[in-house]
């Protein structure tokens, strides 16, 4: 399995990213994303999962959408969802209802695996 798709695999099923740092040390490539900022992603997912349920739970599902779309890319769907994550509470405007808006008006974008 190449990291991409395990990084694939946690984000889709909803498998801890601490666990995944600790799975991904095990391999000798490099992901997107650096131990810190995973660790910080996984800590707003479950911020956002005690706090707003709902909105947790539809980023997901919009995930889905991004895959069952299918627009080619694979590869930058579970990307483009940590990066939306880690936006989450950085400012006062960062609220998880905006992120999740701003997520899915990217299924509109006619590049939408790439935003």
């Amino acid at each position: 399995m190449t990291l991409i798709e395990l990084f694939s695999e946690y984000i889709r099923n909803q498998k801890s990213l601490v666990d995944y740092v600790e799975e991904r040390k095990k391999m000798t490539t490099r992901g997107e994303f650096n131990n810190e900022t995973l660790l910080l992603a996984a800590e707003k997912l479950e911020r956002l999962k005690e706090e707003n349920p709902a909105v947790y739970q539809e980023m997901h599902d919009l995930l889905e959408e991004y895959y069952n779309k299918d627009e080619g890319h694979f590869v930058e769907y579970p990307i483009n969802f940590t990066r939306q994550i880690l936006k989450l509470y950085e400012c006062e405007r960062a609220t998880p209802e905006r992120v999740l808006e701003c997520y899915r008006k990217g299924l509109d974008h006619p590049c939408n695996d790439a935003f």
